[in-house]
Formats: C-alpha cells, structure tokens, sequence
C-alpha cells in the first residue's frame, strides 16, 4: 500500500491522501490530484479532507484489468464520495471528479433554494428540456420492459441458482433530519437511496430517486 499526503495548492487547512492499494502513486499523478481537488474545494468550503483511493481490479467482462477510483470528501457533519472506474486512473480521477462536482452543485443549489424558503422558478427552457427528458426516460423503460424477458443473459452462465445471501452489513449512527437534508447527504455520497430518521415524526424513513427529477419517501409506521 501507498500512500501520499500534500496539502498545496488547497487551502493551509484542507489535507489529501492518495493511497493506492498495491499500486504505486507517482508524483505527477498526486500533484494533478491536488489540482483538481482545489476546484472542487471551493464549491464547499466546509471540506477540510480528501481521501483518494486507487486500486486495479479485473474486468471479465472484457478479459482485462480496470482501474478503480474513488474520492471521499468530509466536511463540517456530512461527506461526499464519487467512484469511476475506467482504462486509466487518469480517466478515472476526471470522471470521479465529475460526479462529485455534480453532486456538490445540486446540493449547492438545494441549499440556496431552502434558505430562500421557495422553489426559485423554472425558465421556459428548462421546463421544457426537463419535459423531453423525461419522455426520453420513459421511452427507454418502454422499450426495455419489451425485451425484458426475451432472453436470459445468464443461462449459459449459471448452473445452479443458489439463494441470495445477506454478505454485508452496516450499522451508522443516526441523527435526526429533515427530509432535505436527507436529499442532499443522498446526492453527496451518490447513492440511489438514503436511510434516516425523520425530525418531524422520529420515524426511520427512506427518500430515493424516482424517474427524472423526482424522489420518492417512504417511512415506518406502528402497526394498529
């Protein structure tokens, strides 16, 4: 394992390490790190640390190797993280960085729009570009449900089916928030979904992505 610490040119307060795990991280690849990393540090000043992880795995899809990365920022109380995998880690690091600067942005804006108190309004443009994704959206989950049980991609794969197994488990402390705020530590690490539990009802609840720009919650109830 290698590992490379660098500060400059973040801010004196903000750390880096790169470790590559039995990969060696040269020089150059630990200063465009840094580059890049000074970018995304100022759409969130409250990040103070960078965790870059490089590893190679193998690919069977393709016969080959892939080169992993990931980054996982850590602020004042929350983190975000954006993995790619791709033919380098040069590849890899621009489309990691990428997501992370999405991700960022949207919570940026989510931000913005709750302190103001109201949704800021939608430009004719964006209304109507948001409505020919959403068709286009549509029309791909048409055409794949068509198809979707034509053929088994895996029967030439898969000998016995064995039941699905329970290989990993996570336990996290949970603090009380609200449901945008959930939204927003969603967008930062990522994920498709987010476990919480809700300020208003102390309830365990799930917000997750719905087709577009929408998003779904689902909390537990007691039973009657």
């Amino acid at each position: 394992m290698t590992t490379a610490d660098t500060n400059d040119p973040l801010s004196p307060d903000t750390q880096v390490t790169i470790t590559g795990r039995n990969v060696e991280v040269p020089e150059h690849f630990a200063e465009r790190v840094n580059t890049k990393l000074a970018k995304i540090e100022k759409l969130d000043p409250t990040l103070t640390f960078f965790h870059v992880e490089l590893q190679h795995e193998n690919n069977p899809a393709r016969g080959d190797r892939t080169d992993r990365l990931q980054i996982t920022a850590t602020g004042k109380g929350h983190l975000a993280r954006a993995e790619a995998k791709e033919d380098s880690f040069y590849a890899a690091l621009e489309t990691a960085l990428a997501k992370m600067e999405r991700s960022l942005r949207k919570v940026k804006a989510r931000r913005k729009i709750a302190r103001s108190g109201h949704r800021a309004p939608k430009s004719t443009g964006q209304l109507a570009a948001e409505l020919q994704q959403k068709a286009v959206q549509q029309q791909d989950q048409e055409a794949a449900q068509q198809g979707k049980y034509d053929v088994d991609p895996y029967a030439d794969q898969v000998e016995d089916i064995q039941p699905g197994q329970v290989v990993r488990r996570k336990e996290h402390a949970a603090t009380p928030m609200s449901v945008d705020d959930a939204l927003s530590e969603m967008e930062l690490v990522g994920h498709d979904f987010y476990l919480f539990i809700d300020e208003e009802t102390q309830r365990p609840s799930v917000v997750y992505r719905r087709q577009a720009f929408d998003y779904g919650l689902i909390s537990l109830t007691d039973q009657e």
